[in-house]
């Protein structure tokens, strides 16, 4: 259920902006991502709102660093692009992109990952290995290159980096 204080922020960007808000495309521990359609302008967009602060500034933190490097793909994946962010209200809106994509970074850590044991990290690895089966490796090549621009992501899943079946 999305907290009726995010959807309120949410209602209110979109509003500020003469856009109209869309259905909702996800939501999960760090906030709440919703479709909204610009009135001038053709197609959707995605705005996501944040329940914390801390975690809306590491997502807004790491897209401004792949809007700096120009990156729109990591290994044949889209990436969705930034199209603007709201400090006050805790939002992001961004393009919409489909499979196969790399998304979600509120919980990824720019130029340093926190300090797990290695016992964390092994089961950390065999849960994501048994994640991804097959794909396993293709997501570590992903998780490589992201390193590679400082950004550390945590949250890997199937919903975060998804693949064409």
């Amino acid at each position: 259920m999305f907290r009726e204080e995010l959807v309120r922020r949410i209602e209110h960007y979109v509003d500020r902006k003469g856009s109209v808000l869309g259905k909702a495309l996800g939501s999960g521990v760090h906030g709440s991502v919703f479709a909204s359609q610009n009135q001038t302008e053709p197609g959707l967009s995605a705005v996501k709102g944040f329940e914390r602060a801390a975690d809306y500034r590491r997502e807004r933190d790491v897209y401004l660093r792949l809007h700096e490097r120009a990156i729109t793909h990591i290994r044949g994946c889209a990436v969705p692009e930034m199209i603007e962010f709201d400090d006050a209200l805790w939002i992001i809106e961004m393009t919409i992109v489909t499979r196969p994509f790399v998304l979600d970074f509120a919980g990824a850590y720019l130029d340093y990952t926190p300090d797990f044991s290695e016992e964390v990290l092994a089961d950390w690895r065999a849960d994501k290995a048994e994640q991804f089966a097959d794909r396993w490796p293709e997501v570590q090549a992903i998780l490589r290159e992201l390193e590679s621009y400082g950004i550390h992501m945590e949250d890997v899943s199937p919903g975060n980096i998804g693949f064409v079946d």
